[in-house]
């Protein structure tokens, strides 16, 4: 899963840290793993949990994609199946756990200014 999470007119990004497994130091949504066959909503929202400390009470879920398939530039032959979100938030306050080392909000048009995952401004852009 990968969710967006919005205030007012800004998305925010976080930068993934040197401690995870994959895309290390790259800009991203919230992001996770589907685990156990579990709904990909109910996943986002732990996601959102963890990462940055918002409960679901918190957050309002504006728009959701069908799943889409992105190639992965840093494993040969790899596809990530992703389920993108998109949320409000009424606050600014974000609780970063050890995934993420920074946090940024910013103009969704500005996400070109950042070494992102791979297709995150397609991801993004399709649900606004």
């Amino acid at each position: 899963v990968t969710s967006f999470i919005k205030n007012s007119d800004q998305i925010l990004i976080l930068k993934r840290s040197e401690k995870v497994r994959s895309m290390k130091g790259l800009w991203s949504g919230v992001s996770g793993m589907i685990e156990n066959n579990e709904n990909p909503l109910d996943r986002a929202k732990i996601e959102i949990f963890e990462e940055i400390g918002l409960v679901e009470k918190n957050i309002e879920l504006l728009k959701s994609n069908p799943q889409t398939k992105i190639d992965s530039p840093q494993y040969k032959n790899h596809t990530w199946n992703i389920f993108p979100f998109l949320f409000q938030a009424e606050t600014l306050e974000i609780k970063l756990n050890w995934e993420n080392s920074e946090f940024v909000w910013i103009d969704p048009n500005e996400i070109v200014n950042y070494e992102t995952v791979p297709a995150l401004k397609e991801i993004l852009f399709n649900l606004l």
